[in-house]
């Protein structure tokens, strides 16, 4: 009977997540389903050994989460006169979570790149590979406002990559955070993975940024500080208080006409 456990590309939880006590009889069902999928709830348990409720309960969860679908027996599978019978199989999205080895084959290419063109070929690949995913991200236009903005467009197209990020304010300033790097490993040899993607995020915000983190380096996740340097203006125009202060201390600085002073230098001595 074969039981072997399906892990992520991490080698931590297996597929489905959340299971503990029976999560490899969940991975079990998984194999079979990536496999020899359409399969039936009847032959999974046959091929188990496990009740038929027991199958049912994980393939109802397959099904909930997106990684399983069901579908109607058809062909020679299709025995008897009666209804047919449900057939489960794996979806994209559930192959999608399987483990891969491809850092072996990016960290493999990325190799491949530098020893072709060198070291300026790696950072050519990884400029357009961090313009590619950030191309619809509108650059902001100066203001606070509008840096925000982006950067929450960036950590929006982040995540559509993969990347599982957010936005953060953070004293005067706001902080993109990258939960996750899915190039983590290929990056800890690659620094220019990295190094392209703080300077595509100071380009599309006007200004510079600050890599405060990253995954590659054994962070919990990749931040990068962005500043929002734009002077505050009250509300009837006049500047900020700290202005105000600077103002004030030059005009103090600046020596003012004095009536007994003038009177002094012209008297003779």
């Amino acid at each position: 009977m074969k039981t072997t456990e399906h892990r992520s590309a991490s080698g931590d939880a297996p597929l489905e997540g959340g299971v503990s006590t029976d999560g490899s009889t969940r991975s079990a069902v998984v194999d079979l389903l990536l496999e020899e999928g359409p399969i039936s709830a009847s032959e999974v348990a046959s091929r188990l050994g496990i009740s038929a409720a027991g199958v049912r309960r994980h393939l109802d969860a397959l099904v909930d989460s997106g990684a399983a679908r069901v579908s109607s027996a058809v062909g020679p599978r299709r025995r008897g006169r009666g209804r047919p019978a449900k057939m489960f199989a794996l979806t994209s999205h559930g192959r999608s979570r399987l483990g891969h080895a491809y850092d072996d084959l990016a960290g493999a290419a990325m190799r491949e790149i530098r020893a072709i063109g060198g070291d300026d070929a790696v950072r050519v690949f990884a400029k357009r590979r961090i313009l590619s995913i950030v191309r619809d991200v509108t650059p902001a236009d100066g203001s606070a406002e509008s840096a925000a903005a982006t950067a929450d467009a960036i950590a929006r197209a982040l995540s559509e990559a993969g990347f599982a990020a957010s936005t953060r304010p953070v004293g005067a300033g706001v902080q993109i955070c990258q939960h996750h790097c899915p190039v983590s490993h290929v990056a800890e040899e690659f620094p220019e993975l990295c190094a392209a993607e703080r300077e595509a995020f100071a380009d599309l915000l006007g200004t510079h940024v600050q890599r405060l983190a990253t995954i590659a380096n054994g962070d919990c996740a990749c931040t990068t500080h962005v500043p929002l340097g734009t002077p505050a203006v009250s509300r009837d125009g006049n500047k900020s208080a700290s202005e105000r202060v600077a103002r004030d201390t030059d005009t103090s600085a600046t020596v003012q006409p004095s009536p007994t002073r003038d009177r002094l230098r012209k008297e003779p001595a």
